[in-house]
């Protein structure tokens, strides 16, 4: 019985060393986050990567902005980060399509602080294929943060920033192309 009992703990123990080696290998350092990458192999008028046996991994590249790395409309995921270029940012996921900016206070009214949530909801690049949350905060006493009303046209007028900017792109690369 005592034999046993041994060669069940050493079983256990070989099992917990495994998965133990087998979770660290998991977890390499490899710094793709979610950070946006301008590279040219990510850019949006890179050609789409290909797997060794020359098959396109993110399917046929069409002209409306979806070829390349990213998984979302390309000209309005770079015409969101251009119009947001001023803020910082807190994350950005071209796959899911998601930008959150980091709390910015304008230099002119040192008192409010913004953050801005753009959502890319599509391949297509349309009107609709684009939300934007701002969220407003005022100091108050003491230093404190408190929540403030945000105007109800401030989200439409940074969507129609970065529609405008998304159809200059789009414009830019026709004309590139011919």
């Amino acid at each position: 019985m005592a034999k046993l009992t041994k060669m069940t703990s050493q079983f256990q123990l070989s099992l917990a060393a495994i998965l133990i080696l087998a979770l660290a290998a998991c977890s390499g350092d490899d710094n793709t986050g979610s950070t946006y990458r301008t590279s040219p192999e990510f850019r949006s008028d890179a050609a789409p990567p290909e797997s060794g046996l020359g098959i396109t991994l993110f399917g046929d590249s069409e002209s409306d902005g979806t070829e390349g790395a990213v998984a979302v409309n390309a000209f309005l995921w770079r015409a969101s980060l251009d119009t947001i270029s001023f803020m910082p940012l807190a994350s950005a996921d071209p796959f899911g399509g998601v930008i959150i900016t980091d709390w910015f206070a304008p230099p002119e009214t040192p008192g409010e602080r913004f953050k801005v949530n753009m959502y890319i909801l599509g391949r297509s690049l349309r009107a609709d294929g684009l939300k934007v949350s701002v969220f407003r905060q005022t100091e108050g006493v003491g230093g404190r943060w408190t929540d403030a009303p945000v105007g109800a046209d401030v989200p439409g007028e940074f969507e129609e920033a970065v529609l405008t900017r998304a159809r200059q792109l789009r414009m830019q690369a026709v004309a590139e192309e011919s």
